[in-house]
């Protein structure tokens, strides 16, 4: 098979990197020309505006999109809009909003074109080596793009969810909950820390990796920072930055009568973070870092 990804960011050039791996045929498109020149040394096939993106494609034509969220996004589909045709399929494989998907279908729909939504989780790493999928969208098109969603999870790592936005919305929530997550383990650290005990973080995190209740991920990539960085984390910034998933999924929880009080005080948390520096934001940047590959300093 032969599609496109558009945006080749640290996920996008990840996604487009292990698509080749797999024996997939990437044509790849990057505002910055240089970031698309310098991967065709890697086997992925350049276009450098939309037009010739849509020209080295056979149909239906698949393009991947792999932007962030909200303008960037829209603006690609109305520009790609010319160049496609009745039976194509666009997939937005970012953290989009999920209210903004059924507008971006019926405009894609007016031209025959379909749409599917993608969250994807598991960091630059995952989008590499295989990541976590959640589809959106209707069944048919996702009939025909499975084979690309199946070589690039990980084993048993993605699942359909009918109907156009579904996929952003389990992802959103998933981002939500990362964020209750990262907040708990953060606090703990930073209890742990400030112990008259003089525990070792290090030594800490590496005894939850190992059987306990609470070994995680999130723990395994806080336990690599804190061995990289130091335990001081002097060279991390407490300013925790936060990007839409968890406002969204508190606002979607309070028109569902849902309380979040966790997630709206994680997401409190980040933003009063600018004004009040701790270790415990220094924490959740790092964590955010390790698994992101987000700026350790104030982004």
């Amino acid at each position: 098979m032969k599609l496109a990804v558009i945006g080749l960011g640290k996920m996008g050039a990840n996604l487009a990197r292990q698509l080749t791996t797999k024996g997939f045929e990437v044509v790849g498109y990057n505002r910055t020309e240089s970031v698309t020149k310098a991967l065709e040394t890697e086997g992925i096939d350049g276009a450098y505006s939309f037009e010739e993106l849509a020209s080295k494609l056979s149909s239906p034509k698949i393009i991947w999109i792999m932007l962030p969220a909200g303008q960037a996004v829209d603006d690609a589909i109305t520009q790609l809009i010319p160049h496609l045709s009745a039976g194509d399929i666009v997939i937005d494989g970012g953290n989009s909003h999920y209210v903004d998907d059924a507008r971006r279908a019926a405009s894609l729909a007016e031209h025959g074109i379909h749409f599917v939504d993608v969250g994807v989780s598991g960091g630059p790493a995952g989008a590499l080596n295989g990541a976590c999928l959640m589809v959106g969208g209707g069944q048919a098109t996702f009939d025909v793009i499975e084979p690309i969603v199946r070589a690039v999870s990980v084993a048993d790592g993605y699942q359909f969810f009918p109907g156009i936005g579904a996929g952003h919305f389990v992802k959103m929530v998933h981002n939500g909950i990362e964020y209750g997550m990262m907040q708990a383990i953060a606090e703990g650290f930073a209890v742990l820390k400030q112990s008259p005990l003089e525990l070792d973080l290090t030594k800490v995190a590496d005894i939850y990796q190992h059987g306990s209740v609470i070994e995680s991920r999130l723990v395994g990539w806080l336990g690599e920072g804190l061995q990289q960085q130091g335990v001081d984390l002097n060279n991390v910034s407490p300013t925790v930055a936060h990007t839409g998933e968890g406002a969204w999924t508190v606002e979607a929880a309070e028109t569902l009568g849902v309380p979040v009080p966790i997630i709206q005080e994680s997401l409190e948390f980040r933003k009063q973070s600018a004004t009040n520096p701790s270790y415990t934001g220094k924490l959740l940047s790092l964590m955010r870092h390790m698994f992101g590959g987000h700026a350790l300093t104030k982004e």
